[in-house]
């Protein structure tokens, strides 16, 4: 039977390498649909790959994330306002034992800003923000039992505005404060807003 970290793994990376071709290749056509009047308020859903950095990196296999943006966009500004609930998962690496594979989770919710760099069709903007995490861990060198942690991001995206609904793909580092340290991961997330 087939390790199942491994295969998580590979279906997470190649959930991300499914989107960003999608994005990338997406019909010449479709993109003169573009939105001419930009929605002032944008609800949303994405998913993607997550994948643990630094010290998370030792314990944790790439894992997998869900998100539902909901975006304030005032009209006539480059700069907006993004709230964004989040579930990013990991699972234990290495985990050869007969017990059940350890794991870690994050459930966020974050206040981010949004600078829209341009707004043709296909638009590059930053994003950043701070907010509360909610983690929980059984990880061999990250045990905690679930508990509140601030925790902030800062990356960047594309964004391809079409007639019914926006289409996006980011790249977010996160850090979220843990005793004397921290945790680091980067979501790799592929998304609609409408």
């Amino acid at each position: 039977m087939p390790d199942p970290t491994l295969l998580h793994t590979r279906l997470a990376l190649f959930a991300v390498a499914l989107a960003g071709i999608a994005l990338v290749t997406f019909p010449v056509a479709a993109r003169g649909q573009v939105s001419r009047v930009p929605r002032t308020v944008q609800f949303g859903i994405a998913a993607g790959a997550s994948l643990p950095i630094s010290d998370l990196s030792n314990d944790a296999n790439p894992g997998f994330n869900f998100t539902w943006p909901i975006g304030f966009y005032p009209r006539k500004l480059p700069v907006g306002i993004r709230v964004d609930l989040a579930y990013n998962s990991f699972g234990e690496k290495g985990n050869a034992s007969f017990l059940p594979p350890g794991f870690l989770r994050f459930i966020s919710a974050t206040g981010n800003l949004v600078y829209r760099i341009s707004s043709g069709a296909i638009a590059p903007y930053l994003i950043g923000g701070a907010g509360v995490y909610n983690t929980q861990s059984d990880l061999p060198d990250f045990v905690f039992a679930p508990s509140n942690r601030f925790g902030w991001n800062v990356g960047g995206g594309i964004n391809v505005p079409l007639s019914a609904l926006d289409v996006f793909l980011e790249a977010r580092y996160n850090q979220i404060k843990v005793g004397n340290g921290s945790l680091k991961m980067i979501p790799i997330t592929f998304g609609l807003m409408y």
